[in-house]
């Protein structure tokens, strides 16, 4: 299995993303993953330079429903970004919203490739990595 360099969790609920942390260590399939508690302190650290590198994170999962920039907002500022600052990533909007407007309005959006109700499980982890990430899908015995 080929492990993703970068995923970044985007929820304004620490136990969510202590969670979803805990799922994505158990699946064993990323070297480093990143919390951020609204949309704002993402594309911060997105546009933020380090080491003449852009943080690159090949999976961002991203709640809808957040103070300060929502996951709408945070689309909208992210796909303002430099190309080379979204290269190869994949956004699933995770979201408690039971709006189907919310789901068909995710799938008017390039950078949106899936979208699921909240909490993150190993079955759709499987799913995500399935589709868009098929060498880092885990081997089950």
């Amino acid at each position: 299995m080929d492990k993703l360099k970068s995923v970044v969790l985007i929820d304004d609920c620490k136990a969510t993303n202590y969670i979803h942390r805990l799922i994505i260590e158990k699946y064993g399939f990323a070297e480093a993953i990143t919390e951020f508690m609204n949309g704002k302190e993402a594309i911060d650290y997105l546009s933020t330079e380090v080491d003449g590198e852009f943080p690159t994170p090949e999976l961002i999962f991203l709640d809808l429903n957040m103070p300060v920039m929502n996951g709408w907002e945070f689309l909208e500022s992210y796909k303002h970004l430099p190309s080379n600052q979204q290269a190869g990533v994949v956004v699933v909007m995770l979201t408690t919203s039971l709006n189907p407007d919310d789901e068909a309005q995710a799938d008017n959006i390039d950078g949106v490739k899936a979208f699921s109700s909240k909490p993150l499980t190993i079955e759709k982890l499987d799913g995500v990595l399935a589709e868009f990430y098929p060498r880092s899908v885990r081997e089950l015995p």
